[in-house]
C-alpha cells in the first residue's frame, strides 16, 4: 500500500508500506523532487545492465529524506512550514517513508533500528530548524490505494 501524506496541495511525505509488491519497476516521486524513490521487483536471472552515472547538476534547496525501518515501531508526527500540527501515522519494521516538505518530529513506540538517507554531508545546527510540538496527537489510519 502506498499512502501519500499532503497538505494545501503540497506533498509532505510518501509512504510505502511493508505489504507493497508490484513486478518490475515502481517510481513514487514525482520528477521535480530532488529526492528520487523506486521500487524494484524482478524474477531471478534478471539481468541489470552495468552502468556508470554521468555528471548532472542537480538544484537541491531542501533536504528531503527517506527512512526505511528495519525493526520496531515508529511514531512519525507531521506538522506544515509554519510548525502547525497536522496529524500522525505509525510505521512498522519493513515500511519506507520519504519526508519531502513540511515539518515533522517523531516517538519511538518500539525498540527501533532504521537507515536513514538523504542529500548530504549533514550541515549541524544549519541543516534544520528545532521547534516544540504544539496540539494534540491525531492518528489517522491508512486507506488502502487502488
Amino acid at each position: 500500500m502506498i499512502e501519500t501524506i499532503s497538505h494545501e496541495g503540497v506533498t509532505l511525505a510518501i509512504i510505502i508500506h511493508r505489504d507493497f509488491e508490484k513486478p518490475g519497476i515502481h517510481f513514487f516521486t514525482p520528477d521535480d523532487f530532488s529526492q528520487q524513490l523506486a521500487y524494484m521487483k524482478h524474477p531471478a536471472g534478471k539481468i541489470i545492465q552495468p552502468h556508470v552515472h554521468n555528471a548532472v547538476k542537480r538544484d537541491v534547496h531542501f533536504t528531503k529524506e527517506v527512512l526505511l525501518l528495519k525493526r520496531g515501531k515508529l511514531r512519525v508526527d507531521f506538522y506544515d512550514n509554519d510548525q502547525v500540527y497536522l496529524e500522525s501515522r505509525i510505521l512498522e519494521a519493513g515500511d519506507v517513508i520519504l519526508l519531502s516538505e513540511g515539518g515533522h518530529g517523531f516517538e519511538v513506540l518500539e525498540d527501533l533500528e532504521m537507515f536513514e538517507v538523504k542529500q548530504g554531508p549533514y550541515a549541524g545546527d544549519n541543516d534544520k530548524t528545532r521547534f516544540e510540538p504544539k496540539g494534540k496527537i491525531k492518528l489517522v489510519l491508512p486507506q488502502p490505494v487502488f
